[in-house]
């Protein structure tokens, strides 16, 4: 049978003692006569309704297998066999609820269901590294497509040869950001390129950063701190030359990160997106400070692209895909590139909960 630690048997008893506190709370004068202070308590109580429900759930099943225990120090006989059965059903539900208790203990990342601002950029290999970004990135769109969610590409930076040296796009979508975070790293290939005539492997990387995408409440931008250039968007000649002064950039000069935006026509659209871009960055960046522990949002997640960062390796040659914060490996590259990635992310996912729950028994959250 499953045994909690004391350390979670006294966060059980601090859930439910606020549980109580909140329940008295919503018959509170002070609390009714406010609506968003009764909103907010009505929100904590039914948060925590479903954790108290299977905390007392627990306990009749412990109950039950002291009781049975109890029975079975009797004369009759056929009692004690019928409490030794009595004894394993009621274990049977304290493993189950104990771990439904695990589970529902975990802190859950109040950013998991935000959309998502993807951005990607070749490392080190040249062409061979904006080619391998362009996979990353169509990845990343069948990815999205296999889950129902809507991908919008917000700019991009071609490479001569079709690959990408910069793509930014958002990604729109329930759970989008729950999924997608554990993407973030520099990735590695291992390949020989088309363009290789002596058919050596050559390594090259990409850089993969996802950022909960910011809502106007989530960060505040003073108009004041914002510089912003318009200029004649650059083409390739033609008819894709841009005769307005369409493209954006935008400096936010308390951070100096520089935003840029040329791919519509419309230097209104054109600022959108690149506002975009910059809220979801001013986010990141918040988080970091106000949170170390979840820190390495963008800054760490972008790296420096060189090789030794690497946080996943495709290698191609052997058809292996290596993900260093799993313990095993992975085959059929090309059915990853082309989106079918779950079993990876749900390993992932199942990871992070594991070692959040860990911190929670070691008394850290």
């Amino acid at each position: 049978m499953t045994e909690l630690s004391e350390k979670l048997r006294a966060r059980l008893s601090q859930i439910e003692s606020r549980h109580e506190e909140l329940g008295r709370a919503m018959s509170d004068p002070s609390v009714t006569g406010d609506r968003d202070k009764l909103r907010a308590v009505g929100q904590e109580y039914s948060q925590l309704e479903a954790i108290v429900g299977t905390i007392r759930r627990l306990r009749d099943a412990e109950k039950g297998v002291a009781d049975a225990r109890e029975l079975q120090q009797g004369d009759d006989a056929d009692i004690r066999d019928l409490a030794r059965e009595e004894e394993g059903t009621a274990s049977l539900e304290v493993d189950r609820l104990t771990g439904t208790l695990r589970t529902q203990l975990i802190p859950r990342d109040p950013l998991d269901e935000k959309n998502v601002i993807v951005e990607i950029r070749a490392g080190e290999g040249g062409e061979e590294a904006a080619l391998f970004a362009g996979e990353l990135y169509k990845m990343y769109l069948r990815y999205a497509e296999r889950h129902r969610w809507k991908a919008e590409e917000l700019s991009a930076s071609r490479s001569e040869k079709g690959g990408y040296k910069e793509v930014i796009f958002r990604i729109a979508g329930q759970g989008a950001y729950s999924r997608l975070k554990f993407e973030s790293g520099v990735h590695r290939v291992q390949r020989v390129p088309a363009t290789e005539a002596q058919g050596r492997i050559h390594t090259s990387t990409a850089t993969v950063a996802v950022l909960p995408e910011a809502e106007d409440v989530d960060v505040q931008i003073n108009d004041d701190d914002l510089k912003i250039d318009v200029y004649r968007a650059g083409g390739k000649g033609g008819q894709g030359v841009n005769t307005t002064d369409s493209a954006v950039r935008i400096t936010h000069l308390p951070t100096g990160e520089v935003v840029i935006q040329q791919d519509e026509r419309s230097q209104l659209k054109n600022k959108a997106k690149a506002m975009t871009v910059l809220r979801a960055r001013l986010f990141a960046r918040a988080q970091e400070e106000s949170d170390a522990k979840a820190g390495a949002l963008r800054n760490a997640q972008i790296g420096r692209g060189e090789r030794a960062e690497k946080m996943r390796t495709y290698n191609f040659p052997q058809d292996r895909l290596t993900d260093k914060r799993l313990g095993h490996n992975l085959s059929n590259l090309p059915r990853r590139m082309d989106g079918e990635l779950d079993d990876l992310v749900e390993a992932l996912m199942q990871q992070d909960e594991a070692e959040r729950l860990a911190s929670l028994e070691a008394g850290e959250e």
